[in-house]
């Protein structure tokens, strides 16, 4: 018998013009008053926040806009947090388990939050062709990771440890660093089929001749 998937009530939403994948990083520079509020309970509490990409809105408030999310997302938990001036927090979170939204509201303070079902796992990589494409893209990551950390190895953008054996892995990390608009990059993160992403990021790679 399949357990009905969990549900997070209040969940504190952080819509950002960007697409946070699991096990992907994200760095942020905090300033508003309602996030500084949101990252000292996150950290005091050990809870997650949600990440989703703005569908329109702004990142800094506008009481003539009010920011809307899109209905899917990714928890971000906090593992890194600097105070450098007074007012202003740099942390570093990653990206856990996905979530689709049933609703959210606005808190007086102008925090977004919902109430968030949590999304699965992928569908597991199956089929030949699937693995093959799988291997293929494997081996661009590795030569992507490899060219950045000759230029640069502070300004590598994946934590460790680097798991190119695991096709969700592989993918999103692909999805993350290919120049691909941002709701593309939405629409692969909700796909929930580790073959399904392989394929799209497969077949970009190789209409722009990456492999």
């Amino acid at each position: 018998m399949s357990s009905s998937p969990a549900v997070l009530a209040d969940l504190p939403l952080f819509p950002l013009h960007t697409v946070l994948f699991p096990g992907g990083l994200l760095p942020l520079k905090i300033f508003e008053a309602r996030y500084l509020d949101m990252a000292s309970e996150c950290l005091r509490e050990h809870t997650p926040f949600g990440v989703c990409l703005l569908k329109s809105g702004a990142e800094v408030a506008q009481p003539d806009e009010p920011a809307v999310p899109e209905s899917v997302g990714c928890l971000a938990v906090i593992e890194q947090c600097d105070v450098e001036t007074v007012g202003m927090l740099h942390i570093r979170a990653h990206g856990t388990q996905r979530f689709h939204l049933l609703s959210h509201r606005v808190q007086a303070d102008g925090l977004l939050v919902g109430v968030a079902e949590l999304i699965p796992e992928d569908i597991p990589l199956e089929g030949s062709k699937h693995l093959a494409k799988f291997g293929a893209c494997a081996e661009v990551l590795e030569r992507i990771i490899a060219t950045i950390r000759e230029r640069d190895p502070s300004s590598l953008p994946f934590a460790e440890p680097f798991r190119f054996d695991d096709p969700s892995w592989v993918s999103n990390r692909l999805a993350e660093v290919l120049p691909v608009a941002l709701r593309a990059r939405q629409k692969l993160m909700e796909l929930n089929d580790a073959g399904a992403r392989i394929d799209v990021v497969h077949h970009y790679m190789q209409q722009h001749q990456l492999l």
